[in-house]
């Protein structure tokens, strides 16, 4: 069987919690763990400019986003692992395809809406383009399959757009792969744990909304005690949960760290009072990320280590990159 190439990539915002675990690395190592793939993971480093950083919050940040990758079960002799501004090709890459992406495509994009707020002309042009970048990431490693949340499927449409103007203008079929979706399965979108209409945020100002991969046994048994609920019982049929938002939040969060689906969840906790369902959550909880809290603690007192990772894992993924720009060069005329 033919191999895929599997990339994706985690922004280094830092203070990562349970919702950046279920929502992206749980399924990184999963991925990683299945003999056919090969498994390229990048910390965006680039994309977190677009907004304006600290430089040393941001060196911080991405050591502790690596942290979390090997702690979580990445592992680095499986994987590449490394920062996106360590391999030149992100960049100069990126530079060819945004001469042929459109400016139409680019006005589409719903994330810059969201994210630039509204006043759009103080937000950086780095902001605007950014999904540019995110389809040179995906197209330099001739990627085959994209691991992607709903959010993101837009920007990996976008990848493919590129990929076949690329082709179609310099007829050089094939040579930009379109790659494929993968979306997990299993996985309930983790919501803030105040209000489960809210995804879980780290800029949320109260900790009690998130989990946090760094929280010690107590913070996560309080935190879940203290967990928004309502006065009735757990429902017994997953249509009672459309309008109990933070009920299904929770039942999402088991069933993700389980395995299992939310119907599952629903026929082992259904008619139950929330002081037992809660007590079960925190004991899967605390199993599940205590020994990753740790860990990451442990990293982190070491920088050269995780540095020594970054740089190895960028010479692998220059040796790939840097050749296929060269490709791309001579195919435009360079």
């Amino acid at each position: 069987m033919k191999k895929k190439r599997v990339f994706s990539g985690v922004q280094p915002t830092g203070n990562l919690h349970l919702g950046n675990y279920l929502g992206a690395i749980k399924n990184f190592v999963e991925l990683q763990n299945e003999k056919d793939n090969e498994c390229v993971y990048c910390v965006v480093d680039l994309h977190a400019i677009t907004v304006k950083q600290d430089p040393k919050i941001l060196k911080d940040n991405i050591r502790e986003t690596t942290a979390a990758f090997l702690a979580s079960g990445l592992d680095y002799k499986k994987s590449i692992i490394f920062n996106q501004s360590l391999v030149p090709a992100h960049s100069e890459g990126s530079w060819i395809l945004g001469c042929i992406a459109r400016m139409g495509w680019l006005n589409r994009m719903t994330q810059f809406k969201e994210k630039a707020g509204k006043d759009k002309e103080k937000a950086s042009v780095g902001l605007y383009i950014y999904p540019i970048l995110m389809a040179a990431d995906i197209l330099l490693y001739d990627s085959t399959h994209v691991p992607v949340g709903e959010d993101q499927k837009q920007h990996l449409e976008l990848s493919r757009d590129i990929a076949q103007k690329f082709n179609l203008d310099f007829k050089a079929p094939d040579f930009l792969k379109a790659p494929e979706p993968l979306i997990q399965k299993n996985f309930a979108r983790i919501m803030s744990l105040k209000d489960g209409t809210k995804k879980m945020s780290k800029s949320d100002p109260s900790d009690l909304s998130r989990i946090n991969l760094t929280d010690k046994k107590d913070e996560i048994v309080n935190k879940i005690k203290k967990a928004k609920t309502d006065n009735s019982a757990l429902p017994s049929d997953d249509k009672k949960l459309n309008e109990r938002p933070e009920v299904e939040n929770l039942l999402g969060i088991y069933s993700s760290l389980s395995n299992q689906t939310l119907s599952d969840s629903i026929n082992e906790f259904g008619g139950k009072n929330f002081s037992e369902f809660k007590q079960k959550l925190s004991d899967l909880v605390v199993a599940k990320i205590s020994p990753i809290s740790d860990e990451i603690n442990k990293l982190k007192k070491d920088n050269n280590f995780i540095d020594k990772i970054l740089e190895d894992g960028a010479e692998k993924a220059d040796k790939i990159t840097s050749k296929k720009v060269k490709e791309m060069k001579k195919i435009i005329g360079f």
